[in-house]
Parts: C-alpha cells; sequence; structure tokens
C-alpha cells in the first residue's frame, strides 16, 4: 500500500510540475529566435541581404563557432586577427557590425541553431516563415498541454486505485474501514487545487498586468492601403524624404500630402508587383492612389490647386505614454540607431505594424546594451573623458562604452 500511495503522491506531483512548465516552456522553446529578433533582426536577416549579410549558411562560411563568438562578442577587434572578418568589414564599409559582448556563447548557439531551422528562400512551405515558427510553437504548447493532462488523469486513477486496495485490505483483514471523504469534501485537495488556480491565475493576471496599455503587434487598417515594401523596400526611398522630421526633431513626422503629390502626380498608375494585405487579399494599387487623389483635390491631367487638398487621417500605430519623452533625431542622428531597431522590417512590411512592445524594460536594456558610437560623431566630444580612457585602455575597447555609462538609465532622461 506504501508504495502505491508514493508512486501516486510522486505521478500527481509531477503532472502539477509539467502543468507549471507547460506554460513557461513556450517562452524557452525559441530562445534562438528570440535572441536573433531582439539582437539581429534589425540589420539581418536569414535569407536575405539587408544592412549586413544573409545568415543563411554562416557556419559555412566560418571554420568553427568560437571564431563567430569572438567576431560577435568584437567585431571591430576580431577584423585585426582574422582575415575573413577583415574582407566582411570592408564589403560592408562604412557599416559597421555593433559588437555584443553581453550575448553568451550559449545565447549565440541558440541563434545559430535557430537559422538553420528556417527554411531556404523559394523552399516549399517557407511562403511565410513567420507563421510557420508560431505554428510550431502552438503546436509545442498543445503537446505539453495534453501530456499534463494525461499525466493528471493517470494521478488521479492512481489515487483512486490505491484508496480501493487499502479498502480491500482492511476489508479482509477485519478491519472497519471508514467512508472515504469525497474529492470536493477533502481539505487536503481543495487546498492543493486552490494554490494550483492561485498560481496559474497570478500568472496570467501578471502577464496581463505587464501588457497593459502596450501594443505590440497592432497593426490598424488606414484610409490609403500605402506599403512599405513598394516604398522603402523595392524603390529605395529613404525614410527621411517622408518622414522629415526624422533626424532634426523629437518626432519623425507623418508625410503630408504634398509630401505624396510630389510623386504621384507623374504616377498615376501602379505597375509593380502584386500586393496583398494582411488578409492575403490582392489590393489594386491604381485604386489606392486615386484614394490620394481625392483627399489632394487633384485630377489627372489638370493643374494642382493646393488649396483644395485636405489632411489624410491615417491611424496612429507607434504611441508611447504622455509621461515618456522620446526624441527621434537623438536616437537617429546620435546614437545613430537604425529604424529597424524600434520598427522592424519596415521594409518588408505591406501593411505598417507595432514590432516592439516598447516597454520600459525593453527600452533599458537597449540603453545596457548598445555601445556609444564614438568614432566620427560630434555630438560625443563632450565626453573627453571616455575618449581618453579608451586611448589608453582604461576601457576595454571590445567592451565599449553603454549608453548606460552617459546616463541613458537615469530616471529623468525619459520621465519629466
Amino acid at each position: 500500500m506504501i508504495s502505491l500511495s508514493r508512486i501516486a503522491k510522486t505521478s500527481f506531483l509531477s503532472a502539477v510540475l509539467l502543468m507549471g512548465l507547460s506554460l513557461v516552456n513556450p517562452a524557452s522553446a525559441q530562445d534562438g529566435k528570440t535572441v536573433f529578433n531582439t539582437n539581429c533582426a534589425s540589420c539581418h536577416a536569414v535569407n536575405k541581404k539587408l544592412t549586413g549579410p544573409a545568415l543563411a549558411g554562416v557556419e559555412d562560411r566560418w571554420s568553427d563557432r568560437k571564431k563567430i563568438h569572438a567576431w560577435v562578442h568584437n567585431p571591430a577587434g576580431f577584423a585585426k586577427t582574422d582575415a575573413y572578418a577583415a574582407n566582411l568589414m570592408k564589403e560592408y564599409s562604412p557599416t559597421v557590425m555593433t559588437g555584443f559582448p553581453n550575448l553568451s556563447e550559449k545565447e549565440i548557439d541558440a541563434v545559430l541553431d535557430y537559422i538553420k531551422t528556417v527554411p531556404a528562400a523559394g523552399a516549399a512551405g517557407a511562403a511565410n516563415p513567420a507563421a510557420d515558427a508560431k505554428t510550431s510553437e502552438g503546436d509545442n504548447s498543445l503537446l505539453f498541454g495534453v501530456l499534463t493532462l494525461i499525466l493528471a488523469v493517470v494521478a488521479l486513477i492512481l489515487l483512486q486505485v490505491n484508496s480501493n486496495l487499502k479498502k480491500l485490505a482492511d476489508k479482509h483483514e477485519g478491519h472497519d474501514t471508514a467512508e472515504p471523504i469525497p474529492f470536493w469534501k477533502n481539505k487536503s485537495y481543495i487546498a492543493m487545487l486552490t494554490v494550483i488556480l492561485f498560481v496559474i491565475g497570478g500568472y496570467f493576471v501578471s502577464k496581463g498586468a505587464m501588457a497593459l496599455g502596450r501594443s505590440k503587434d497592432y497593426q490598424p487598417e488606414q484610409p490609403i492601403f500605402y506599403s512599405h515594401k513598394v516604398h522603402a523596400g523595392i524603390n529605395q526611398i529613404n525614410c527621411q524624404y517622408c518622414h522629415t522630421g526624422v533626424y532634426q526633431g523629437k518626432q519623425a513626422t507623418i508625410p503630408s500630402v504634398n509630401i505624396c503629390m510630389n510623386c504621384h502626380k507623374a504616377i498615376n498608375e501602379y505597375k509593380g508587383e502584386k500586393i496583398f494585405n494582411e488578409a492575403g487579399d490582392e489590393v489594386n494599387g491604381t485604386a489606392e492612389i486615386q484614394k490620394l487623389y481625392k483627399y489632394a483635390g487633384y485630377e489627372s491631367g489638370k493643374p494642382w490647386d493646393e488649396t483644395k487638398a485636405k489632411p489624410i487621417e491615417w491611424v496612429r500605430i507607434h504611441n508611447l505614454p504622455d509621461h515618456v519623452y522620446f526624441n527621434h533625431s537623438q536616437h537617429v542622428k546620435a546614437g545613430q540607431v537604425a529604424c529597424q531597431t524600434c520598427h522592424g522590417e519596415i521594409t518588408k512590411m505591406s501593411e505598417v505594424k507595432q514590432f516592439a512592445d516598447l516597454s520600459m524594460g525593453w527600452c533599458i536594456n537597449c540603453h545596457r546594451e548598445t555601445q556609444v558610437q564614438f568614432k566620427d560623431n560630434g555630438f560625443y566630444s563632450i565626453y573627453e573623458k571616455y575618449h581618453q580612457d579608451l586611448k589608453s585602455g582604461k576601457i576595454d575597447s571590445a567592451k565599449g562604452i553603454t549608453v548606460e555609462k552617459i546616463g541613458g538609465t537615469e530616471c529623468q532622461k525619459c520621465h519629466y
């Protein structure tokens, strides 16, 4: 009887433990993907060259992973000792890869393993790798949920078997057996169930509270279907042409109608590759240009009277709380932060969505990890002490100076 009782208790506790693991596992199962999206995706894609080279087959281009570790930790320093790294620096000059000394070798290996799982461009089933990854993650969650349920049922059956065997043994030996307490009246079971529900409920409540007010993946429908993939991606229109304040001011600014009309007075018909909305429906590009004309009060072939134009009612996507200060020029011009760091692979988006959650933790982590770009950057010339410490070797040039060290995590930098 004792052994069966122990087996039952062990099985039940295992079921509870696996139930807890099933809640946290989906986050850890995609470690390589998470590290890639957080640190690499702004400049690299797996199957396409962006600011940096495509990462598919990266291990075939390096002799071993140790060199990749050294390169990721300190690109500029490692390029002085390795011919392939030096050629890579030369090929992508003047763009210099940011070092990530904070990433462990295990995390870098996880990214390399994740890269191998991404299907090659054009391969069957690779039309939407992001969706495939989500499907895989969802399948894992379902698997762990089913296993947890099965183990819980087995544990309850074993408990019942143990109870019945004990009852039969007592009856055989002539002992009086008290009537078993029903499950719903058993204080031990009720207490255990309460604790389990409290832990699970607390997890989801905490998760929801932390995400309150955030809008990650927010993707509203706009009055005109504007494809960044077509404009910034295929046609290579510089972000600053439309978002005129991104280098000079706090706001990037939304382009006015006249900026759109600078091009579309001449371009009144869409002749590019087919474009699709998020639902997968084909979009008539020419019809969308006609919507622009309606806002502009413009008739093709006639002089444009700008006084008839009215603003396009774009739906704002990225929006910080009123108590948060964010300056685009400080990040883009002084900090030399790429647009993709905060906005994701914008050149691939037909419909823009919020890429990052823009939480305080997300911003602070970036400040703790991002190195200050001192070279040829007059904005940081006032930090003479850091310049001298870097030259004299007091500060390891491989680790560099992060934004945190120049006050980037002080409360008043972002809250006023």
